[in-house]
């Protein structure tokens, strides 16, 4: 039997070994890239993360790591504070969005409040406008019957003031009309007629003299009864609406002159008559 002739081995190295060997350089280049990053000039990557940050607003101009203080070579440490940095980051442009929103809601809310306050002292001025020309047409009306002189008239931006005088409608202590001011009281009554529409207030003052009698205790109790006399007549003697007419007694508390004189004394015993215009808030 013939022996078998023995094979050569092939020229060069194995085959394996070219292997490892293209194996051994990748991972020299790759610790020689993982060197050469470890030993980055700092001032050099400063420079990049300032220029990456006005390009990109990612990194703060001048900073060198995510977190103060670690260089970007300690890679695990800065994974670390990765979680951290992102957190705070985002915390932070949160409280700038809210803020933002502070500013433009503040900035609204004066807007709107200087609107609300052109629109109240636009309100406020026609009202005025309203009640100064409803007091220029009764004023009229009270010169043409001549009550000029009995009857003052005075406006705010709610209603039109009409001012009897205490002593030409009532006897000292008295809440029942005068006989001789009825002439008087019938042509007040035809002007207010004109405005059966608005709302009426009668209000019954005095003076700070006190009085105290079987009918009347006090002050208080004489205004309203006195307040009270000159609703009933008005119900009675016109087509005015009971419905649209208040009446109340103010007693002594809201003098319009000095009580210690008679005279001031006697401008305070009145009747006051309040006409509100269309525009009231009444």
């Amino acid at each position: 039997m013939a022996k078998r002739k023995a094979e050569e081995a092939p020229k060069g190295a194995p085959a394996w070994q070219s292997t490892f060997a293209d194996l051994m350089n990748l991972l020299l280049c790759f610790f020689v890239l993982l060197f050469s990053m470890s030993s980055v000039d700092a001032k050099k990557f400063e420079e990049i993360a300032s220029s990456f940050s006005n390009t990109f607003s990612i990194f703060s101009a001048g900073g060198s790591s995510f977190d103060e203080g670690l260089l970007i070579s300690n890679g695990v440490s800065q994974l670390n504070n990765l979680d951290k940095y992102i957190n705070n980051t985002g915390a932070a442009a949160e409280q700038t969005a809210k803020n933002n929103d502070f500013k433009k809601d503040e900035a609204g809310g004066s807007e709107s409040e200087e609107n609300m306050d052109q629109m109240q002292a636009a309100l406020e001025q026609a009202q005025l406008d309203a009640s100064e020309e409803l007091a220029d047409k009764i004023g009229e009306a009270l010169n043409e019957n001549g009550l000029d002189e009995d009857v003052d008239v005075d406006f705010t931006s709610q209603y039109v003031l009409l001012t009897l005088k205490g002593s030409v409608l009532f006897d000292s202590g008295s809440a029942e009309l005068k006989k001789e001011a009825l002439p008087m009281i019938d042509k007040v009554s035809m002007i207010l007629s004109r405005y059966a529409e608005s709302t009426i207030e009668i209000e019954g003052h005095t003076d700070n003299v006190p009085i105290s009698t079987s009918r009347f205790e006090s002050n208080d109790v004489l205004s309203s009864y006195r307040a009270l006399a000159m609703f009933n007549y008005l119900v009675g003697h016109t087509s005015l609406d009971p419905a649209k007419i208040k009446h109340s007694g103010r007693g002594e508390y809201i003098p319009v002159a000095d009580n210690s004189t008679p005279e001031g004394r006697a401008k305070n015993r009145r009747i006051e008559i309040k006409i509100y215009n269309n525009l009231s808030s009444n």
